[in-house]
């Protein structure tokens, strides 16, 4: 089955003889235009701390149930930052129009004390 896309691919090579492949869409899937939404939030206070993260998330074909995949690097807190990353939960429609996403989950481990942080929150309305 062909499902025309919009975008550009990216080749990495790895370090270790492995490579993969990235696919970036940029204006439209299955001839739906795509959209992205903007994320952002404080994580849980742990050891001592917390990190804020903020991002894009992944586009994601407008019209169509749909979730995003989202990652991001938290602030330099403590001496160190985490990473975030997951897939949103499906589209919610909101007053006025559009829609937002709801997201949760743990950050990576990392610092002096090994840890993590919980993360949730909502995404802002879509964009294209």
């Amino acid at each position: 089955m062909d499902i025309p896309v919009t975008g550009f691919v990216l080749h990495s090579d790895d370090s270790d003889g492995q490579h993969s492949h990235k696919l970036y869409i940029t204006t439209s899937w299955d001839g739906r235009p795509v959209h992205v939404h903007a994320f952002g939030g404080v994580t849980s206070f742990d050891v001592g701390h917390s990190h804020q993260y903020s991002g894009l998330t992944a586009p994601a074909p407008s019209g169509v149930p749909h979730v995003h995949e989202y990652q991001a690097e938290t602030t330099f807190n403590d001496g160190h930052t985490h990473l975030i990353r997951g897939t949103t939960g499906g589209a919610v429609p909101i007053p006025g129009g559009g829609h937002i996403h709801y997201f949760e989950g743990h950050t990576t481990v990392n610092g002096r004390t090994p840890h993590s942080h919980r993360y949730q929150g909502q995404t802002g309305n879509e964009m294209s």
